[in-house]
């Protein structure tokens, strides 16, 4: 298997709400394929989908058990989170208060971290966890 990875899935509670946060809010452009079930961003060479959190499972036959199903994105660290990387520290910030607006949760404020770089996070209304990051090494 090449080592590639070229869309992530994120299963969702609510495909439009979803949308709303991605495409308003943080003002990224849907792509073609896109539909009432399922939305993709094209992240550049990568696409980011978001596709209903109970639609995902049955697509990949899991059964869905306990009190997250009623309520995906309402359990604790999932035990992952998605990056991204700005060019500088200032570019962090814009982008997490752009988050916010758009109506992110944040987790942590960015700041200076141990490896020498400058993050903060944010939860989707998911509560998908992403990094804000700048990354001096890169």
């Amino acid at each position: 298997m090449d080592p590639r990875i070229t869309v992530i899935t994120l299963g969702v509670a609510d495909v439009a709400r979803a949308r709303a946060f991605y495409r308003d809010g943080l003002g990224w452009k849907t792509a073609p394929g896109s539909s009432d079930d399922v939305v993709f961003f094209d992240l550049n060479g990568l696409v980011l989908a978001l596709f209903g959190h109970h639609a995902l499972a049955e697509d990949a036959k899991i059964e869905i058990k306990g009190a997250g199903a009623a309520a995906p994105g309402a359990s604790t660290f999932r035990g992952m989170s998605i990056a991204h990387n700005c060019s500088s520290k200032a570019a962090v910030d814009t982008a997490m208060a752009d988050a916010k607006r758009a109506g992110a949760t944040i987790v942590k404020d960015a700041e200076d971290v141990f490896w020498g770089g400058y993050s903060g996070y944010f939860k989707d209304p998911d509560g998908h966890l992403w990094e804000v990051a700048w990354n001096p090494h890169w």
